[in-house]
């Protein structure tokens, strides 16, 4: 995580209680500004986005740039794996121990980049009326998205490496193809920052794999991270 310079190391434990504890804590010591947090996986975007809802409320809209929904429960999902529940599960709808206190509205929620949702993440999807945006669509329609929610919103960013087409990216648990090129993301990110407050950035799932794929990934988080500072 990082604030205004300070950095604050977690170390990650595997219970997963446990780890969203010192997260929690390691937050409640940073101020005000953006907060950057680099996971391990998206189940690490917990309490960072947990703690955005509590500061910020109604204003907050969670744009959740991933190849995947993250919107199983404990019942529905495949693997059972927490960080394909994180985003249903801030949303009052997960593990105990692993809901906030303050639970995010669905309709708060953009999806940016999913192409591989589950039968009944697809279904929450439709019944909440979660907007959902596809690869093809621009950063205006993103903004634009976060717009129709709130034109005062502040935004969380949470981004999934696996997000990236795995043609150009190979290094996450779980390629999808189909997904974004590194401009293209940057440029989703860029114009939503053009017109709102960042107040959280998540970069989450990187596996190393290659120097391809690192000598990449450092242009590319500096840039997002500049993308987001405020202005």
């Amino acid at each position: 995580m990082v604030d205004a310079g300070r950095r604050v190391r977690v170390e990650v434990d595997d219970d997963l209680v446990v780890t969203a504890s010192r997260v929690r804590e390691a937050i409640a010591r940073v101020g005000d500004g953006l907060v950057v947090t680099a996971g391990g996986d998206c189940g690490v975007e917990l309490e960072p986005v947990a703690a955005a809802i509590k500061r910020h409320g109604d204003r907050l809209v969670v744009v959740w740039i991933d190849a995947h929904g993250d919107l199983n429960t404990p019942e529905s999902s495949p693997s059972g794996a927490f960080h394909g529940m994180v985003l249903r599960a801030l949303t009052g709808d997960g593990p105990a121990g692993l809901v906030p206190g303050d639970p995010l509205d669905p309709g708060r929620i953009v999806l940016a980049g999913v192409r591989d949702l589950d039968a009944p993440e697809l279904a929450f999807v439709e019944e909440r009326g979660i907007r959902w945006l596809t690869v093809a669509d621009s950063g205006a329609a993103l903004a634009d998205a976060v717009a129709d929610i709130r034109d005062d919103a502040v935004v969380y960013v949470h981004i999934d490496l696996d997000v990236l087409d795995p043609e150009v990216f190979a290094s996450v648990g779980c390629p999808t193809p189909g997904g974004l090129r590194p401009d293209e993301l940057l440029s989703l990110v860029s114009a939503v920052a053009g017109r709102f407050e960042v107040v959280g950035l998540g970069l989450m799932e990187y596996e190393a794999f290659g120097e391809r794929d690192q000598g990449m990934l450092a242009g590319l988080v500096e840039a997002l991270v500049e993308a987001c500072l405020p202005r």
